[in-house]
C-alpha cells in the first residue's frame, strides 16, 4: 500500500511517499481502508521530533482516520467488513490502510461524510474534554477562543454555543473571523488590530471572561489571561504560534484565576470510559446539527507537504484532511 513515511526527525518537507506492506488484523485489532485522515499541528511536531513522545523510526504519521473495515482480528466483536468507522490511531493514519485496536474505533452514521468524520476526532475530542472536564463550562458563562478560525478554534466556538456559553472569538483577519462567526461566535475580536485585554473587558462589561481556550500560545496568551474575571479558567491547549508563553504567575493569584492544562490523548488513555461518553456525545451533537467539522481543504496523500505548508502558514480555515 501507499503511505507517508517519516525516516528521521526533520522538517516535514523531508517526508516521503512509499510502498509499504499492508497491515494485518492482529487479535483485538481491525484494519481500516482509509478514506480520509485528519491533519493536525501535532502531526508536524511528531515528524520534527518536537512532540511529547518520539515514536521509533521509521514511522507513518497520522492520528485520526475514517474509512471502512477491511479485516477483523481474533476476538473483535461488534464490527463487520464494510462498516463505516472512525478511529483515533495516534500514528499510521497517513496511508491507504491502517490497523488499530478495536477499542479505538467507533461507527459513524451513513449520512456523515468521511472527510467530516476524520476531522471530528482530535479537534472535537480535545475540545469537549477541555470544556467539560477541565473548564467545567457552565451555561451562561463567557468563553474566549483564541485562534478561533482554525480547526480547534471553530470546534470550540461550536461546542461553546452547544453548552449555552457566550462565545468571544479572537483571530487574525476577516477570513478567520468569518469562519468563527459561521461556527456560532457571538462576538469577534481581531487581536492583530485591537487591544485584546481591553476588548475583553469591554465586551464583558468590565467583569472579565470566565474561560479562555488557548490553542495558540505566543503573544496573545497573556493579554487573554488578563481579560479573565474572578475565578476564571485559562485552558492551555497548544502552541500553534510556536512560542510557549512565559505567564507571570501573579496573574493566577489576582482574581483567583486557574491555569489548567489540556492533554486529551493522555487523559483518554487513562479514562477510556469517560472518553467514550464524550465521543458518543459528539455524535449526538452532530446528529442534532449543533456541531459540524468545517473541512476547508482536502489533499491526496502525495500532497502531504502542501497540506502541512497550508496549515502552518494559516492559509486554510477550519480543518484539513488527506484522502487516500
Amino acid at each position: 500500500m501507499k503511505a507517508v513515511v517519516c525516516k528521521e526527525f526533520a522538517p516535514y518537507q523531508q517526508l516521503s511517499i512509499e510502498e509499504v506492506e499492508d497491515p494485518k488484523a492482529d487479535a483485538g485489532h481491525l484494519v481500516i481502508e482509509v478514506k480520509a485522515a485528519g491533519v493536525n499541528f501535532p502531526d508536524i511536531l511528531l515528524v520534527e521530533g518536537k512532540y511529547q513522545m518520539k515514536p521509533p523510526l521509521p514511522f507513518i504519521p497520522g492520528g485520526e482516520v475514517s474509512g471502512t473495515v477491511s479485516a477483523i482480528g481474533e476476538g473483535v466483536t461488534g464490527f463487520k467488513i464494510g462498516d463505516r468507522v472512525v478511529a483515533a490511531t495516534l500514528l499510521n493514519g497517513f496511508a491507504e490502510k491502517v490497523a488499530t485496536a478495536a477499542a479505538q474505533v467507533a461507527p459513524i452514521p451513513d449520512a456523515m461524510p468521511f472527510e467530516e468524520a476524520a476531522a471530528l476526532i482530535t479537534t472535537y475530542a480535545t475540545t469537549i474534554h477541555a470544556l467539560k472536564q477541565r473548564a467545567e463550562l457552565k451555561e451562561g458563562e463567557t468563553l474566549v477562543v483564541l485562534g478561533a478560525g482554525g480547526g480547534v478554534g471553530t470546534a470550540a466556538c461550536q461546542l461553546g454555543k452547544a453548552y449555552g456559553a457566550r462565545v468571544i472569538a479572537c483571530a487574525r483577519g476577516e477570513d478567520k473571523l468569518a469562519a468563527a462567526k459561521q461556527a456560532g461566535a457571538d462576538e469577534l475580536v481581531d487581536y492583530e488590530t485591537e487591544d485584546l485585554k481591553a476588548r475583553l473587558k469591554e465586551l464583558t462589561g468590565g467583569k472579565g471572561a470566565d474561560v479562555v481556550y488557548d490553542a495558540v500560545g505566543g503573544p496573545f496568551s497573556e493579554p487573554a489571561m488578563r481579560g479573565l474575571g474572578w475565578g476564571g479558567r485559562f485552558l492551555v491547549v497548544g502552541f500553534a504560534a510556536g512560542d510557549i508563553p512565559k505567564m507571570p504567575l501573579n496573574l493566577a493569584l489576582l482574581n483567583s484565576r486557574d491555569i489548567r492544562g489540556v492533554f486529551w490523548g493522555a487523559w483518554a488513555g487513562q479514562f477510556p470510559k469517560e472518553n467514550g461518553k464524550n465521543m458518543a456525545e459528539l455524535f449526538e451533537l452532530y446528529a442534532k446539527g449543533q456541531i459540524k467539522p468545517m473541512v476547508s481543504a482536502s489533499y491526496p496523500l502525495e500532497e502531504v507537504t502542501k497540506a502541512f505548508d497550508d496549515l502552518m502558514q494559516r492559509r486554510v480555515k477550519g480543518k484539513v484532511v488527506l484522502t487516500a
